[in-house]
């Protein structure tokens, strides 16, 4: 990797951040849209989100180190500073002459030479107060270090950082840049342990994985051709979400353009989370049935139940957003998936008296499990947000609740972890006497081993 197109990767990384606003846009819009001016596309995208998941330890560095705020700092200035400190933070095997001279050149190609000087001094001040660029946590300050992984950690010689003795809130909040009002839920419902455990989920690297299309080959074929093209993949284990089995993922290791991947244009796999890939896996839907699937969009569970009925269940998906749905026919299209029927909501609205043996609701949520993934959702995530989003799902339990048969079953799942979400699910049955809750399981996400996101899944069947 040359100099050169590291620079490249580096200077696109600093445009997504001037132009990224996080109370509404998706850095990965602005990603799109200017990628096409880098092969590094990978390394841009980790700068990204890599820098966003590390926003506000990132900022606090940058007020103590360099005895300026952030506030103060030209938008254009900023960017390129915060992406040469997450890398000086979180990057150890690179250079620190090679982070901080690039940054100089960025701002130079950027129109801003006057501010060469000031640039370069911030990060080579920042940079002379690194202790240990890569440090075991457990055995670093905590005032002084910045996280990058359950494993390893920045050290600083100074703090900078609030004393997690005294405002454990604030340290968190800070440390893994999420809001205070969220963290300090979950320090109250979940403890300081696993509300420290799921901070460092929400900032982990995801790994990738796939659920391979069992119609068209197998885990051992394709694990054989990842192995040809040079790319390591591992099978997950059974068990490795507890109670139900998994027996259809590969993880692949390290960074990947996914439309590449050999057996992508074949339709011999799907990229999903281990966690997301749950809801299916509880509904346990069986051939022959007929299925609603009903917040399909972009198909990821669509084409999963397809998979898992062989193609011999007969599936509706559909989704509120119409045109949501092209994505929806386009995963369908490429997987080979001849049972799924997609169907615009307004269609299933103005309603046939159809009844379902099955529906899939995997509801709009928070996304408060996924936000290692979701990355600018923990920039716009507020607490009255979450009530607005409950009552969104308990309209739409009432829907489904309306199209499954007598005996039939109706699995919700959220990739929400907050409890407002996910519990009011007893007031439905509460005043649903016809339903019965059969099985439900949250899923906090993790940083360890197999990592995976959060999410909740609920099994409920319509009494006969």
């Amino acid at each position: 990797m040359s100099a050169q197109e590291l620079r490249s990767a580096r200077a696109i990384a600093a445009q997504v951040l001037r132009e990224f606003d996080p109370s509404g846009d998706y850095a990965g819009v602005v990603l799109d849209r200017l990628l096409g001016q880098t092969e590094e596309r990978q390394r841009a995208t980790d700068l990204v989100y890599g820098t966003l998941r590390n926003l506000s330890v990132l900022d606090a560095a940058i007020a103590r180190f360099s005895g300026r705020p952030t506030a103060h700092v030209a938008p254009a200035l900023l960017s390129i500073i915060r992406i040469g400190v997450y890398e000086l933070a979180c990057s150890p095997a690179t250079p620190v002459y090679s982070i901080v001279n690039e940054a100089v050149r960025n701002v130079e190609t950027a129109g801003g030479k006057k501010q060469t000087g000031f640039v370069n001094a911030v990060l080579r001040q920042i940079a002379r107060h690194i202790a240990d660029r890569q440090i075991d946590p457990a055995q670093a300050n905590p005032r002084r270090t910045l996280i990058q992984s359950p494993q390893f950690g920045c050290q600083f010689d100074t703090d900078f950082l609030p004393d997690p003795a005294t405002s454990l809130p604030d340290y968190l909040g800070t440390c893994f840049s999420l809001p205070l009002w969220l963290v300090g839920e979950w320090l109250e419902r979940l403890g300081p342990q696993q509300t420290r455990a799921i901070c460092l989920a929400c900032n982990r690297r995801p790994s990738l994985y796939v659920r391979v299309n069992a119609l068209r080959t197998t885990v051992p074929d394709l694990l054989d051709r990842f192995e040809q093209a040079g790319i390591h993949a591992e099978p997950v284990p059974t068990d490795v979400l507890g109670s139900t089995a998994v027996h259809d993922m590969i993880r692949i290791a390290g960074p990947h353009a996914v439309t590449q991947l050999p057996g992508f244009a074949e339709g011999l796999f799907t990229v999903q989370d281990l966690s997301a890939s749950q809801a299916v896996r509880m509904l346990d839907p069986q051939p022959g049935w007929s299925i609603l699937d009903l917040c399909s969009a972009p198909g990821t569970k669509t084409t999963q139940l397809a998979e898992a009925t062989r193609n011999l269940a007969s599936i509706i998906a559909t989704d509120i957003n119409p045109e949501r749905l092209d994505r929806v026919q386009e995963n369908v299209a490429r997987l080979g998936l001849a049972s799924v029927t997609i169907v615009p909501y307004a269609q299933l609205e103005q309603g046939q008296a159809r009844s379902f043996d099955a529906i899939l609701l995997d509801a709009p949520c928070s996304n408060t499990g996924v936000l290692a993934r979701r990355v600018e959702a923990r920039f716009r995530i507020r607490r009255k947000a979450v009530r607005e989003i409950a009552a969104t799902q308990k309209a739409l339990l009432a829907k489904a609740a309306g199209l499954v048969k007598p005996g039939g079953r109706i699995c919700y799942s959220t990739c929400s972890i907050q409890r407002q979400e996910n519990e009011d699910l007893r007031e439905f049955l509460t005043e649903n006497s016809r339903f019965e809750l059969v099985r439900e399981e949250l899923l906090l996400p993790s940083a360890e081993s197999f990592d995976h996101d959060g999410a909740y899944v609920a099994l409920l069947t319509r009494k006969p």
